[in-house]
């Protein structure tokens, strides 16, 4: 085990006794996962918990996210079971990604993969669709704009824009990996796809990507496919609710048995 996940296991042990609860799932979330991370990007973990039943036998709204401050490049925070069962009915994007992510930290008990099974009938893809342009649009506007741009921002309108075009493509949750989805979306015979690997080489090799001239063609296909994935996310299906509450209720109590022993 390497020292930083040596760390990060320490880190989230700490947090259950702390805390009094159980870490059911934790991974990576951000540039790491995404396979572009420079070479002072944080560690972003991100978990899932579970309370002691009594916690929840409350008439209070309580707390349901545990945060600790940046420190040592690790920035970790999680959510409460219930608040990620009640985001994943909403086809929550960034739950939907630490699900799949390829860096894991720790995985007990039976419910990452009881979500994972049960996420296609749960996946909307035009909540997520929107979540995704809203982001590209974004970043697009305050770090892409004129003649001098903060290249190493164009992964992050690049990776929402590809997420995108997944979902519109195979109506289903993109992967996380970027190199993942640069292969299967940018054909390879196009300059953008040159253009694209080049820039990634600079990126995981650490170096620094900062103010440069724009890169005209990727420039020229953001604004393209944003366009057109607008209108696409008009036409997206949306999610069917039925009754998968009553799954997701299931899957609340069967954790709790589970973990604590507790009988319904």
């Amino acid at each position: 085990m390497n020292p930083i996940n040596k760390l990060i296991r320490e880190q989230l042990e700490q947090i259950e006794q702390e805390e009094q609860v159980t870490i059911l799932y934790a991974c990576e979330s951000g540039s790491r996962a995404w396979g572009f991370p420079s070479q002072d990007s944080d560690y972003d973990v991100r978990f899932i918990y579970l309370h002691k039943p009594e916690w929840y036998l409350s008439i209070y709204d309580k707390r349901d996210v545990i945060e600790r401050p940046i420190s040592n490049m690790l920035d970790i925070n999680g959510w409460d079971l219930r608040k990620a069962l009640r985001l994943f009915r909403k086809s929550n994007p960034p739950l939907l990604e630490w699900l799949q992510s390829p860096i894991q930290y720790t995985e007990k008990f039976s419910v990452a993969e009881q979500l994972r099974g049960i996420s296609p009938y749960t996946f909307s893809p035009k909540s997520c669709m929107y979540h995704y342009l809203n982001m590209a649009k974004g970043n697009y506007r305050d770090y892409l704009q004129g003649e001098q741009v903060k290249i190493k921002k164009y992964f992050y309108v690049l990776r929402p824009v590809l997420a995108c075009e997944w979902i519109h493509r195979y109506e289903a949750m993109p992967p996380m990996e970027f190199d993942v989805l640069v292969e299967r979306l940018i054909p390879q015979d196009q300059e953008l796809w040159q253009v694209v690997q080049q820039l990634l080489a600079r990126k995981k090799s650490g170096e620094e990507l900062d103010y440069e001239p724009r890169l005209n063609v990727i420039n020229e296909y953001l604004e393209k496919q944003i366009e057109a994935l607008e209108a696409a996310a008009v036409a997206a299906l949306s999610l069917q609710e039925d009754s998968r509450d009553q799954q997701l209720d299931a899957v609340f109590r069967e954790a709790l048995q589970e973990v604590w022993g507790m009988r319904f």
